[in-house]
């Protein structure tokens, strides 16, 4: 069977007319001879009445916190409901078609209730539906642990749901439908002339997720990567044939992704606070040693980090920089705190060993004046930290500098 795994997010179940659209590209994959897996999320966002978190606020209105367990079992209702409503949908069209829970669907996790991570998938159960000529139906974000219990996937658990499946079931794509037309190589709220990339490697959009970009999960597409299972990230609303993400030496129709571009996006994080350590004036042995295992005995994550001789730099969230500056004094350690910075990344899979490219953004950031905090590079990306209040100047900056909005690259 040709297996064609598509997964439609809430904003594009929100209304009927909404569903009767997402029907019609699944019966569309259906006349193009494949056997769809349909992966739903929870109708709307957070406000309408079957979101995840509307029915997290109905709960907790008695001002009581539910345990994890409760809190999965209930969580995991909004997908059961947008399932169930887009077999309706289909049936109406005179569409045969099954809805079936993430344990049903053979989704195995570990016992890690409100962030389960993915063990296995059976998928014997959607391959008999589908065999029977039934579209099958599955609700995201959701699967059952080995000991039976239900159990969420944390954020983008949909995502990963379908990637999920569409190795079980060796699609021949996955795709991620939402309410945007692909991957774009900034955000256009910042900047104008951002465009949607027709294509991506597996590697890039990691990083540019990772990073800021919110159009898919990275560990779905870590998830797809592994059986070089193509995704197309697509508009519901629109024929735009999408950004296509597939390995570096992939050829899907006619495009051939393995080009010479530098850069393919520019992506950011802003709210971080930026803590620095002269090495000399903290008096404890070991203090690298030490600082970051007393923030982790703190559940404080860190990122962006450069550890010298002379210097421990690091960044965390702002939200969390009083809690982390705190368990510094508990050692008797006063870093220099920056608050309010923003993390800045140029992702492009031709970045690796090509001389310049960091001359390139240092000059981008030097000719509007903005000030690297600090920087950092792996084989695909780039980053720089500056001041928020700069962020916006130093996006557009580096989007200019690459020419990502007029589809070239700086030689």
């Amino acid at each position: 069977m040709r297996f064609l795994v598509q997964k439609f997010g809430g904003t594009s179940l929100l209304t009927q007319e909404l569903r009767d659209r997402v029907a019609t590209r699944i019966a569309e994959a259906v006349d193009e001879g494949y056997a769809p897996v349909v992966v739903v999320s929870a109708i709307g966002r957070a406000g309408e009445p079957y979101a995840t978190d509307t029915l997290l606020n109905f709960a907790l209105a008695a001002g009581r916190d539910l345990p994890a367990r409760e809190l999965d079992i209930l969580m995991s209702c909004g997908e059961v409901i947008s399932g169930v409503v887009m077999v309706n949908t289909l049936q109406r069209m005179g569409r045969q078609a099954v809805f079936l829970t993430g344990a049903q669907a053979g989704i195995i996790t570990d016992h890690n209730h409100n962030d389960a991570r993915i063990l296995r998938v059976d998928p014997k159960n959607v391959i008999s539906q589908a065999k029977e000529g039934k579209i099958v139906i599955v609700a995201g974000f959701q699967g059952i642990s080995e000991e039976g219990e239900i159990t969420t996937l944390g954020r983008g658990g949909s995502d990963t749901t379908a990637a999920a499946l569409g190795v079980a079931l060796n699609a021949e794509c996955i795709d991620i439908f939402t309410d945007v037309e692909g991957i774009m190589t900034a955000d256009p709220r910042i900047v104008e002339d951002a465009r949607i990339l027709d294509n991506v490697t597996y590697n890039e959009i990691c990083q540019l997720a990772h990073e800021g970009a919110k159009v898919i999960h990275p560990r779905a597409v870590e998830i797809a990567m592994q059986k070089n299972i193509p995704i197309r990230v697509r508009s519901t609303f629109t024929n735009s044939p999408g950004t296509l993400v597939a390995s570096h030496n992939q050829v899907y129709g006619t495009i051939d992704i393995t080009t010479d571009r530098l850069a393919s996006g520019v992506a950011h994080i802003a709210g971080v606070t930026q803590f620095k350590l002269t090495v000399s004036e903290v008096n404890i042995d070991n203090p690298a040693l030490r600082i970051f295992k007393a923030l982790a005995l703190a559940d404080i994550s860190i990122d962006f980090i450069n550890v010298s001789p002379e210097l421990i730099m690091f960044t965390v969230k702002d939200e969390v920089a009083k809690k982390a500056t705190a368990v510094l004094q508990n050692l008797g350690i006063h870093p220099q705190i920056r608050p309010n910075c923003a993390k800045i990344s140029t992702v492009g899979a031709g970045i690796h060993g090509v001389p310049g490219v960091m001359s390139h953004i240092v000059e981008a950031l030097a000719e509007e004046q903005v000030e690297i905090l600090q920087s950092s590079d792996s084989h695909t990306t780039i980053w720089v930290l500056v001041q928020q209040d700069q962020m916006h100047k130093a996006i557009q900056a580096l989007h200019r500098k690459f020419e990502l909005g007029h589809g070239k690259n700086v030689p």
